[in-house]
């Protein structure tokens, strides 16, 4: 197949001590490209770096909801002079995380809303966490709408009727690992529903692996596991699905064309 792991964070310390191996295996997976996304200042430097050494990565920058509190003074001048490089392909993560309520939700509001604006003036995509905040993150985004640059809501934990008005808005919507659960039966009638040209794939590593690996340390050669299964729901080859996916993943992240 041909895959696209629109979603991951490589620069974690969980590949220190076989990352060029963890790689090797992506690319004998049939992986031609990983985005890999910053979680804060420190990792957003790390995943240019990632980006630099390996062909197939490219980054995103950003600031987590989980760190938004820690977020210094200057990040947006900081997030702007690391997207100047040619590797960086869209500002996040960023969002609302109001399950585990890491920051406070006043600045996690403020340093989301903040970071869309920098990327409409960038012209950036915008890769967007949404954890137990859906009703907040869809009026954030109703209210900062139009996105001329596109972005993806990661790891879809919402409803399809959310997943429409995403959708609407211009977004891609990205299914994880969590899919090929046993029971993950909303998720899985989302994922059958979803247009093509709007859905794309991702694991999140090393987060969410999916099965037969759930429960071990996730990695991009794993993300094989989320085209088969949605393609198993929506009837497709499992090789035509992992192609509409990879053409998604270069077409909003501007893979195709010279910055």
């Amino acid at each position: 197949m041909i895959l696209f792991d629109s979603h991951a964070h490589l620069d974690f310390e969980d590949y220190d001590a076989d990352r060029d191996e963890m790689i090797t295996r992506a690319r004998a997976a049939g992986l031609i490209n990983i985005v890999n996304v910053g979680f804060d200042l420190d990792s957003s430097r790390k995943a240019v770096q990632l980006a630099e050494k390996y062909d197939l990565i490219y980054a995103a920058v950003g600031i987590h909801p989980h760190v938004a509190d820690e977020a210094p003074i200057d990040f947006l001048e900081q997030l702007e002079q690391l997207s100047a490089h040619p590797k960086v392909v869209a500002l996040g993560e960023m969002g609302l995380d109001y399950f585990r309520n890491l920051s406070s939700r006043p600045v996690q509001y403020k340093v989301f809303r903040e970071q869309l604006t920098l990327a409409k003036r960038l012209n950036l995509p915008v890769i967007i966490h949404d954890r137990e905040a859906h009703g907040e993150v869809m009026d954030i985004l109703h209210q900062d709408s139009p996105f001329p640059a596109g972005g993806v809501i990661h790891c879809y934990s919402g409803s399809w009727e959310m997943a429409k008005q995403c959708i609407s808005l211009g977004f891609y919507i990205s299914i994880a690992g969590p899919v090929t659960f046993k029971n993950a039966n909303r998720l899985k009638d989302i994922a059958t529903r979803i247009p093509l040209n709007r859905l794309l794939i991702e694991t999140d590593a090393p987060f969410l692996t999916p099965t037969p690996h759930r429960g071990k340390r996730n990695e991009p050669a794993f993300v094989q596991f989320t085209a088969v299964e949605i393609a198993g729901l929506k009837k497709m080859d499992n090789e035509e699905l992992a192609k509409i996916c990879a053409e998604n993943g270069k077409t909003l992240f501007r893979l195709n064309t010279t910055r």
